[in-house]
Formats: C-alpha cells, structure tokens, sequence
C-alpha cells in the first residue's frame, strides 16, 4: 500500500469504540529496543501497544488498529515522520502524537510545529531517551 492510498474501511471489522481507542498506541520507531520499552511501559499503563520498525507499514496498521496516541520517531529510513505527519494532517487525524527524535531537538520540535499548525491539536516533542517517568507522565495526560 502506497503512504497516499486510503484502505478498504470495511476491511478488519468494524473499528474499535471510543472507550477501547483511548487505550490504543501506536509506536513508529526504527529503533526496536525503544519500541520494546515504550511497549513495556505503556502496557503498564493500560494501554494495547502497536509497534512498527517499518515506515512502510504505518498507514495499513494505523487504519486497522485506529490509535488515540502515536509515538513517532522523525529520523527513520525510507520514509521519515515528517512524511508521516503529513500523511496523519491528510487524513485529519484525531490523536495525541508525540514526535521523538535521538538526534537533533529541533527535528522534533518542527515535527510537531507542522503538525499543530495543520490541525492536529495534541501535539508534544520529546528528545530520546525519555525515562521511565517521563514516558508514564507523557502517556498520563491522554
């Protein structure tokens, strides 16, 4: 599926109701061990935990899955987060997405300027690594 295309909606059944889509978060890293610990502390927290290493995989497990929360690295192989927040500002997307970068802070924070100033409304950029109690606080205020 190209990043462009929308899925068949009926696909997968009908999607979640807002009270199981609350606790749905979606993790796009490259990077498995963060995906791993993200995974670990948010599952901890309540919520059912998707986690991609495969850019090319976000848009078909984000429409299937229907997140209220994505984590998502900028400074991917293939297809960045840029890429990817554009495509989630397509589509209108309702969530709290949080842009995480291990490089440069600014990449984050551009991240989430574009997607604020687009229309996403929760947007937080957050510099890797992120402890265990940031990780909680950040997921707490969803």
């Amino acid at each position: 599926m190209m990043m462009g295309d929308a899925p068949d909606p009926t696909a997968g059944g009908a999607p979640p109701n807002s009270e199981t889509r609350a606790k749905r978060l979606l993790v796009m890293d490259d990077e498995a061990a963060f995906g791993r610990f993200v995974r670990r502390i948010a599952e901890g927290e309540g919520y059912e935990v998707e986690v991609l290493t495969v850019p090319r995989a976000f848009a078909e497990t984000y429409e299937r899955f229907a997140p209220a929360v994505v984590v998502l690295d900028v400074v991917m192989p293939e297809i960045d987060g840029i890429e990817l927040i554009r495509w989630l500002i397509a589509r209108q997307a309702n969530i709290k997405l949080i842009v995480m970068t291990g490089f440069n802070p600014m990449y984050a924070t551009m991240g989430a300027i574009l997607a604020e100033a687009h229309g996403l409304m929760e947007v937080t950029s957050v510099v890797k690594p992120i402890g265990v109690a940031d990780l909680r606080k950040l997921l707490a205020t969803t």
